[in-house]
């Protein structure tokens, strides 16, 4: 028997069913392939916020200040509500941004105004106004910001670890 010549009903179908896969394939691929051979660009640590005005600080009396810090997770920009305790000091008017964590297992601390101390309540680690450890378990001194005055503002950088 002769063959058809031309296109028969099952060169079609194939045609069809090679054509749809074809499109399945590269429409998971592209995606898959732009991810691999192309990342997101990770933020710098060093990126500068504004944490607020430097004249409504009082000298050597600490402050805790509330900012907002962008995070880059891959592809996904969130907003974080960030805090620091501040001391400006009195002679020379440097400022200091203490990290809000305590050093020993990460809990908040606050401003003890009447033993003029930071206390971390959960185990009783003691500070200084510098940051210095003065009691408790805590092993090293506070973190701190990167800090800065820029046109009034005071601008917070990346957390540096305190050595002991």
């Amino acid at each position: 028997m002769e063959q058809p010549k031309g296109l028969d009903r099952r060169r079609f179908h194939l045609g069809v069913i090679y054509g749809l896969m074809t499109v399945i394939v590269t429409a998971i691929a592209g995606p898959a392939a732009a991810y691999l051979l192309f990342p997101p660009k990770a933020k710098k640590q060093g990126d500068w916020v504004d944490a607020g005005d430097v004249s409504q600080l009082q000298p050597a009396m600490p402050e805790e200040v509330v900012f907002r810090r962008l995070r880059v997770d891959g592809w996904k920009v969130t907003s974080e509500k960030s805090t620091a305790w501040v001391v400006k000091s009195a002679g020379d008017q440097a400022i200091t941004a203490f990290a809000p964590q305590c050093t020993h297992l990460g809990c908040a601390y606050h401003w003890d105004e009447n033993n003029k101390n930071f206390l971390c309540p959960c185990h009783t680690s003691t500070f200084d106004i510098t940051g210095k450890v003065l009691a408790g378990p805590a092993p090293r001194p506070l973190d701190r910001y990167e800090a800065k005055v820029e046109n009034g503002k005071l601008m917070l950088g990346s957390i540096k670890r305190s050595d002991a």
